[in-house]
């Protein structure tokens, strides 16, 4: 009598238990699906909870950031952008890859021009975790070694280019998508299409 008595209350628990991760899980599923999708992928990856996952894994994870990862890929980068950091990247949409001049795009993707990739693409990477209200004007290291221009007037800029999505955090850094491919002074990409 007692066994089943004990077999009837482990039974109660171990449902009341299931039911609670259940309903945790579909609360926890109803919340990370709350923000409203708007048509911008920028707007997808900001609606992405802080902190859940690497820089690389955040641009995997968005549609309009996919020829960054495949570059970050190309250029041997993602070990570097999924270490510890932390990192802020200024992140080029494919519309700002696909603004670059006919053909430099396929010739950095080419195995010979990994090297000058890499280059581009740590121009685009700075260190530590800069959020948008801590950026001032003026002049700032790349991890590639030149500088990039930040401006604040009307919105943050970085050599010219806007950031049209800013602060989306990462588990390592922090990312602000930007309109364009910033280009280091010594390279010149009309060269990688005249070989």
């Amino acid at each position: 009598m007692k066994a089943r008595h004990r077999a009837a209350l482990l039974t109660a628990a171990t449902i009341a238990v299931v039911t609670v991760a259940a309903c945790s899980s579909t609360t926890e599923q109803a919340a990370s699906t709350a923000p409203a999708v708007a048509s911008s992928a920028a707007a997808t990856m900001a609606s992405a909870p802080a902190a859940s996952g690497t820089i690389v894994d955040v641009a995997s994870g968005t549609a309009d950031l996919s020829t960054l990862v495949a570059a970050v890929q190309a250029a041997g980068l993602v070990d570097t952008l999924n270490g510890p950091g932390p990192f802020t990247v200024f992140a080029p949409t494919n519309e700002a890859f696909a603004a670059l001049p006919a053909g430099v795009l396929d010739a950095l993707l080419k195995p010979e021009n990994k090297d000058t990739l890499a280059k581009i693409l740590t121009y685009h990477v700075v260190s530590g975790q800069v959020m948008s209200g801590d950026i001032t004007a003026g002049d700032v290291a790349t991890v590639e070694g030149s500088t990039v221009a930040l401006a604040t007037d009307g919105g943050v800029t970085v050599n010219g280019a806007k950031v049209i999505q800013a602060d989306v955090t990462t588990s390592n850094g922090v990312v602000h998508v930007v309109d364009a491919v910033l280009l280091p002074p010594d390279v010149d990409v009309a060269a990688l299409t005249a070989k």
